[in-house]
């Protein structure tokens, strides 16, 4: 059975910082594409950071550039959001992605909140 199960988020102050996780199993982690993704009330969903299969080249959307780290460890099938200097509009659900080409599929998390406020 596949599962991505997120965590890390929560309340935190602008200018702080929060780590994300996505734990995935029943799946070949490594040779899937790994994707964060947010949503806000009202918005759409918005392709947040991506990191390759295998090799694990990057992508950022330019809101977070600089900011925003995404990593994974092949070993624990796992995939991080390292937020740091975070904004009121980073304000939102935030999900796990993973999509496989090869395998046909796409799986989503049930997402985390994060809620950017003083």
């Amino acid at each position: 059975q596949v599962q991505l199960v997120e965590s890390g988020g929560g309340l935190v102050q602008p200018g702080g910082s929060l780590r994300l996780s996505c734990v995935a199993s029943g799946f070949t982690f490594s040779s899937y594409t790994m994707k964060w993704y947010r949503q806000a009330p009202g918005k759409e969903r918005e392709l947040v950071a991506a990191i390759g299969s295998y090799g694990g080249g990057t992508n950022y959307a330019d809101s977070v550039k600089g900011r925003f780290t995404i990593s994974k460890d092949n070993a624990k099938n796992t995939v991080y959001l390292q937020m740091n200097t975070l904004k009121p509009e980073d304000t939102a659900a935030y999900y796990c992605n993973a999509a496989s080409s090869y395998y046909r599929r796409t799986y989503w998390g049930q997402g985390t909140q994060v809620t950017v406020s003083s």
